[in-house]
């Protein structure tokens, strides 16, 4: 639970002060470009043997565009007032949810599962999924941020929110993004201070629902069985993971070298997107996976800081989601490759191949910094919001006085005569 504190308390130099421009969270900055210099490192290292006599690998090439284009949406983020992330929150949470719902309809299938939505007259795809995660943050956020803990039926709305894209999810099938996007609300409803006891409710009901889902779903069951016993099943369903782990057993403590991996050789499929992690444990050995990680922990802690330090509710608990967003992807992605959650599609944010997600995470990154450095903004947009309702309770209230003044004359002359 996030507490009450001052936004312009202490001495970060994120702050806004009166007469100088403001500065961006160092912690932030430094952190998301370890993982973005780490992301291109690794994808061209991961993706040289698919170069085909190319002098770059495409897919390098590919990355470095997308991430080109993200650095601009950082920027566009910087620029826009949170007022503009509320105005929006409900409009792109229905974009969203007809995305994923044209992804069912019109989307690519592979796999017996529809996640790739395709762009018409483009030759690239859209991974709905990214989007409505994004989308929906913002729209519990700001349905959160107006209500007060206690209040069941601002509870029920946060969770229909979550509800619809969530079963969409399920519908393609793709399980890891709807127990993704469930994790990311639930940790919402903590910071917002919703009671425990209705939060542990939560979580037995959602625990009910994953066990029966998982044995009534064939691909949910063998993905449970990979992970349960991958040796058992070390050409089926547990390839991938038993795979992961001969990349951390060859890179032990320092890795084999930078690109001189064996595991991306076609022995370990996605080195370049969802198993990324296990490339650097192979080439740079554990010291890299922990300079990750640790990177990622940092991250948590800066973003963690400015939502404390924010007064204003929509905009502390924005600040919480958007670090939730960056950080529980990657906290997912580093248990999958170790073996400690069952195989999902999940890539490491900034580090990973992949445009959607690293277009998506950049708006979240563009907001938070936002935050961090113009905290009041969310102060603003609130105290619009406060000021309107004061405004009108005020006229309520005259209103109410009036009428009784009004009766009360009326008795004390009905009283004389």
């Amino acid at each position: 639970m996030l507490p009450h504190c001052s936004a312009r308390t202490g001495g970060d130099g994120a702050m806004k002060h009166h007469g100088h421009p403001a500065l961006l969270d160092g912690g932030i900055v430094l952190a998301a470009a370890m993982l973005v210099s780490f992301g291109v490192v690794m994808v061209y290292s991961t993706t040289a043997p698919l170069a085909m006599g190319s002098t770059l690998p495409p897919h390098f090439v590919r990355h470095l565009v997308a991430l080109t284009g993200s650095l601009g949406l950082v920027a566009i983020a910087l620029k826009l007032p949170l007022s503009f992330w509320q105005r929006i929150a409900l409009p792109l949470w229905g974009l969203g949810v007809a995305l994923l719902a044209a992804t069912l309809v019109f989307g690519i299938e592979a796999n017996g599962a529809r996640r790739w939505l395709p762009l018409p007259g483009l030759p690239a795809s859209l991974q709905a999924a990214e989007l409505a995660r994004f989308a929906t943050l913002l729209a519990v956020t700001a349905m959160l941020a107006r209500a007060n803990p206690d209040d069941g039926r601002a509870l029920l709305r946060a969770l229909l929110l979550a509800a619809l894209p969530a079963g969409l999810l399920l519908l393609q099938p793709d399980f890891g993004s709807a127990a993704l996007l469930v994790l990311l609300i639930g940790a919402l409803l903590f910071a917002a201070g919703v009671p425990m006891q209705r939060l542990f409710a939560l979580c037995v009901a959602g625990a009910a629902l994953v066990a029966g889902y998982s044995t009534t779903r064939p691909y949910a069951l063998a993905r449970w069985k990979g992970f349960l016993d991958p040796w058992q099943n070390s050409q089926a369903e547990g390839f991938q993971l038993v795979q992961s782990f001969v990349a951390f057993g060859r890179g032990g403590m320092f890795g084999v070298g930078l690109g001189d991996g064996r595991q991306k050789l076609s022995y370990l499929p996605e080195t370049h997107t969802d198993f990324i992690l296990s490339g650097i444990a192979e080439e740079l050995g554990l010291v890299g996976v922990l300079v990750v990680l640790g990177t990622f922990a940092a991250l948590s802690l800066a973003g963690l800081r400015i939502a404390r330090r924010t007064e204003d509710p929509f905009a502390r608990l924005l600040a919480f989601g958007t670090t939730a967003f960056l950080v529980l992807p990657a906290a997912v992605n580093g248990s999958v490759v170790m073996g400690l959650l069952p195989t999902t599609g999940f890539s490491l944010p900034f580090v990973s191949f992949g445009s959607n997600s690293l277009a998506v995470c950049a708006l979240a990154l563009g907001v938070l910094l936002r935050i961090g450095a113009h905290p009041e903004d969310g102060t603003a947009a609130g105290r619009g919001t406060r000021t309107k309702r004061r405004t009108t309770g005020r006229g309520t209230r005259t209103k109410r006085q009036s009428a009784r003044s009004a009766r009360g004359t009326v008795r004390r002359r009905r009283a004389k005569s």
